[in-house]
């Protein structure tokens, strides 16, 4: 096993994230679980990963003064940071003309800038020491548009720029950046999708208004049938990427066993060869390659 490593991951108390952060505590890092309302709704969440070894702190990663004091004091309770996951997210469902501007900058609020608030919180470090890594959890969806998912799948859309772009301006600094492109898998993030604020627009789609639940009770459905489709190969794809070698990973790794990966793998790789022949026209390509010490 690589050496231990000291670990934040942020949105400890969903899904991946708690699968996650065991399953780093049993390979041997040291983390530090953040998360929101540990006293009150998360309290159960925060108590059970603390028991597990877990240091926790509650942080909400959509408000500057929460991220600055919450990364603050991770980067102390553990002596330094050697990874980000950057997990919390929220989600959207339904027809996309029906949310309200409101809710299309709360989304992004959590699921593009507050990543970069994250990411801003501990780079200085990263960069200081010459050496880190930066986990975000992106999606196929930021890959592929699908019907009903149009507010969500932008923001995923966002974060693998905002994630593409860190990877070039960081690979110098010896920092790395990687993105887990996870399909849909059966969690209660599926319910906690906000639903679209404007019902007087929705109003007007009659009863199509009504195909967007009806497509994601059949998709629940057809997760829950399959049994390959496990959070916990989420967990263990971050476990895997922290522990590659610095220099070799994959920038893009996805995480499905529903075949949507199988369409979405070529895309991946016509990326790759598209921006590295970019790269190498703009006399750039040495920013592809991360330098390690």
């Amino acid at each position: 096993m690589n050496m231990s490593k000291k670990i934040i991951i942020t949105g400890a108390s969903g899904a991946f994230g708690g699968l996650a952060v065991n399953s780093l505590l049993k390979a041997g890092h040291k983390v530090v679980a953040t998360m929101r309302d540990i006293e009150t709704r998360n309290k159960a969440a925060a108590d059970e990963l603390s028991a597990a070894g877990a240091l926790i702190v509650n942080m909400d990663v959509g408000n500057c003064d929460s991220v600055e004091q919450g990364m603050q004091q991770a980067i102390e309770m553990l002596g330094g940071v050697d990874v980000v996951v950057n997990n919390a997210g929220a989600g959207a469902h339904g027809i996309q003309e029906a949310f309200t501007p409101q809710q299309m900058l709360d989304l992004y609020n959590i699921n593009v800038v507050g990543v970069h608030r994250v990411m801003r919180g501990a780079l200085p470090t990263m960069r200081h020491q010459a050496s880190g890594l930066i986990i975000n959890i992106s999606s196929l969806l930021g890959k592929i548009s699908l019907p009903f998912y149009g507010p969500y799948s932008a923001t995923k859309f966002a974060l693998e720029s905002l994630s593409e772009t860190a990877k070039a301006e960081l690979s110098q600094f010896g920092v790395d950046v990687a993105l887990i492109e996870p399909g849909g898998f059966a969690t209660s993030f599926i319910a906690s999708h906000a639903k679209p604020a404007d019902t007087k627009r929705l109003a007007q789609f009659g009863e199509f208004a009504d195909i967007p639940e009806q497509s994601l009770s059949d998709f629940e459905r057809m997760l829950k049938a399959n049994p390959d489709q496990d959070p916990q190969r989420v967990a263990d794809m971050i476990l895997q990427v922290i522990e590659t070698q610095a220099g070799t990973r994959k920038f893009r790794n996805i995480v499905d066993f529903t075949g949507m990966a199988d369409a979405v793998e070529p895309l991946n790789e016509a990326l790759k060869n598209t921006t590295d022949g970019l790269y190498e026209a703009f006399g750039i390509g040495h920013l592809r390659k991360l330098k390690t010490s």
